[in-house]
């Protein structure tokens, strides 16, 4: 079994990753929203610091609908760090 918490928010993530069980982190826009980042950069610098406290696959959703849009903006949100899963 594998534990991945559903939030963006920074303290909830390493008060779970000090328990030494999580396996990783799941985000959404709306998760996001409710953090008040506002912006793509402070939206990937936030994913940032998620994957730097976890280390572990962090999700990290596409707000585009176009299929070309969606496509762009998967391979931006991959290159925040190795452990984004788009």
């Amino acid at each position: 079994m594998k534990f991945f918490i559903d939030t963006a928010n920074l303290e909830e993530i390493k008060e779970a990753h000090s328990l030494g069980i999580l396996d990783g982190v799941t985000t959404n826009p709306s998760l996001i929203a409710k953090e008040r980042i506002v912006g793509d950069t402070a939206f990937e610098l936030h994913i940032k610091r998620i994957c730097e406290i976890v280390q572990a696959p962090v999700s990290a959703e596409v707000v585009s609908t176009a299929a070309a849009e969606m496509v762009s903006e998967a391979q931006r949100l991959a290159r925040i760090d190795q452990h984004v899963v788009v």
